[in-house]
């Protein structure tokens, strides 16, 4: 029951986790916790056969002029790269505007000598009356005329703000405009209909072999794993690159661009050409933002994208499906585990656990580029620490209220809130403790109620045993149990007490004297007196709740008690005056401290030697 109870509690705390895990709030966190692994992480070394070419404020400070450039400019850069053995030039600068006539044909043409040019547009989403709309913007008519590549440029940012994923394509009814980087690598591996060879299938896309992780199901973008921060890949000036001796360039050194040539700075590499300067706002924030506070041009994460993919280098995120079903698991086991301790214990392997993760977390991020949710399992550990502790304050709470209430009216106060410090004193089981027992009983109360009416019978016995129950917890016994006019009082249990035996010694002498009280105010009533007779005896029996799971019963049993409830009988059988019988073992306990008198030895069941038996007249300190 209890099983089932822990996986049903489990499963809610689940549901409810799961909703909020779903909301764009924690969407954020658990962002911001990738980002802390992609910092700690640091930069990681690139290959040398992608560079970028920026216009940078250095560049507008060397070509004194305004933006945007001639076209016939990024024609020269475009000769030049060439000329130094570019195996691709990308832009990531988007002529999608005419400028004049000349300087646009100049770039066209340009560009058409060589195979392996791409140009920029991108797809625009507006709002409007009737619903969202796309627009495609292409490159100006000279580019498309004549048939020149070009791609799209746009990058998406999270709700936060950040860029974490590419875009593989952008969807325009059943045509698909593909993104720079990816029309890049399709080019590079000789793909020459990359409609044909893109196959969008279920968490992945295909470019050939190369099978490429998808952020979801239905999406168009993966992850982007990062290599570094900002001017991780290296940098070239747009000004030192047009830099030569058949385009004037003042105040720069004209040996600059013959010096790229020599040392084959470009020869067989992919250069990406885009813009850095600030002031063109074509920068954005990484994943690397809050370490080095620098943005990072969009150049540059279409620059990671391409090196991701050509190294096949990619972040994948672990099935939630699995995620869910291991979590579940988890949640149930941690759960029932916690349940078990005290909440000292359970903290610190709360702790524990949550460090284990988080650096098991990173190490999968880290060196299997594997993505499991950061934050979601420590919250687990910590909403079941939180929901062990309310469980275990309820719990405690209706323990107390149980032991008040069980305990409240047979207990003297004092040894109730013992009870309540420490309820574990009433666990289900037994256990072998020294304990001092007290039997005491009606002389002939069958014939009494044969006499009385049951009103009369019940109106009498209800005021003695008010009396006799006050009496024993005001000298810290336990009331075990009635059996009609019979008592059964336990000292030393459940809550340990010294000198028990002198205790339930001084009980039975107030019971004689409250007897008498009684007695004397029954006369004056004109009712019927009754006697009592007392056993007591001191031995090691079972203590403990000895009831079933569902009914709760503390008491105690063994041959002592046995002896106990013989010794009240013999008070008839032996005419004692006081009525008090106690054993021999009660008498070693304390024998300096009792005015007895001997009476007999009596066999006792089980046992070969006789037990010496001695009427209770007094304690001597009360003499």
């Amino acid at each position: 029951m209890k099983i089932l109870i822990a996986f049903i509690i489990t499963i809610v705390v689940f549901i409810i986790l799961v909703l909020f895990f779903s909301s764009e709030f924690w969407g954020n966190l658990e962002h911001k916790a990738l980002d802390i692994f992609f910092m700690t992480r640091g930069a990681r070394e690139v290959s040398n056969d992608i560079v970028i070419v920026e216009i940078g404020d250095n560049t507008f400070s060397s070509l004194k002029i305004s933006w945007p450039f001639p076209r016939e400019l990024h024609a020269k850069l475009i000769d030049n790269l060439e000329n130094a053995g570019a195996k691709q030039i990308i832009f990531d600068i988007e002529f999608t505007e005419y400028s004049n006539p000349y300087s646009d044909s100049i770039l066209a043409a340009t560009a058409a000598k060589y195979d392996n040019v791409i140009f920029s547009g991108k797809m625009l989403r507006e709002l409007t009356m009737v619903g969202p709309r796309q627009q495609k913007i292409s490159p100006i008519k000279d580019i498309t005329d004549r048939n020149l590549d070009w791609g799209s440029v746009n990058i998406s940012a999270d709700n936060d703000g950040f860029v974490r994923r590419y875009e593989i394509f952008q969807e325009m009814g059943d045509k698909r405009v593909f993104s720079i980087g990816a029309l890049s690598y399709a080019l590079g591996e000789g793909f020459s209909d990359f409609e044909e060879e893109l196959i969008d299938k279920s968490w992945y896309f295909w470019i050939g072999n190369n099978k490429i992780p998808k952020v979801s199901m239905k999406g168009k973008s993966c992850l982007v794993n990062y290599y570094g921060p900002r001017k991780t890949f290296t940098y070239y000036d747009f000004a030192d690159v047009i830099d030569d001796s058949t385009y004037n360039v003042p105040t720069l050194d004209l040996d600059q661009y013959e010096s790229f040539v020599q040392n084959e700075d470009f020869k067989d590499k992919i250069v990406f050409v885009g813009a850095t300067a600030d002031e063109l706002r074509d920068i954005f924030n990484t994943p690397f933002m809050s370490a080095t506070k620098q943005m990072m041009p969009g150049v540059e994460i279409h620059t990671n994208f391409v090196e991701m993919v050509r190294r096949q280098d990619y972040l994948e995120k672990f099935s939630l499906f699995k995620y869910y079903i291991l979590f579940i698991i988890a949640a149930f086991l941690i759960f029932l585990f916690n349940s078990r301790f005290k909440p000292t214990f359970t903290l610190f392997s709360t702790v524990f656990l949550i460090i284990i993760y988080l650096i098991f977390s990173y190490y999968l991020f880290k060196e299997k580029s594997l993505i499991i949710p950061i934050l979601e399992f420590p919250v687990l550990l910590v909403v079941i620490y939180v929901l062990g502790l309310v469980i275990q304050y309820i719990k405690t709470a209706n323990e107390r209220k149980f032991i008040k209430h069980a305990f409240g009216h047979y207990i003297a106060p004092e040894l109730v809130e013992q009870l309540v410090k420490d309820p574990k004193k009433l666990e289900y089981g037994g256990a072998q403790k020294e304990i001092t027992i007290l039997f005491s009983d009606i002389r002939s109360f069958t014939t009494f109620t044969e006499s009385h009416t049951p009103k009369e019978t019940v109106s009498q016995l209800r005021e003695y045993l008010t009396a006799m129950v006050k009496v024993t917890m005001e000298n810290k016994g336990t009331i075990d149990k009635f059996v009609g006019d019979e008592i059964m009082a336990l000292f030393g249990v459940p809550v340990y007490l010294e000198n028990h035996a002198l205790w339930a010694c001084k009980t039975a002498l107030a019971m004689r004297v409250r007897l008498n009280e009684l007695q004397a105010k029954w006369k004056k009533e004109r009712k019927d007196p009754f006697e009592i007779g007392i056993g007591i005896n001191s031995s090691f029996v079972t203590v403990g709740n000895l009831g079933s799971e569902q009914i709760f019963d503390y008491t105690a049993i063994g041959d002592g008690v046995n002896l106990a409830a013989r010794l009240e009988t013999l008070n008839k059988e032996y005419d004692t005056k006081n009525k008090i019988i106690i054993s021999e073992n009660t008498l070693k306990m304390i024998e300096d401290r009792l005015i007895v008198k001997y009476i007999d030895e009596v066999k006792v069941k089980g046992k070969t030697k006789p037990t010496k038996i001695y009427e209770l007249i007094g304690i001597k300190k009360e003499v």
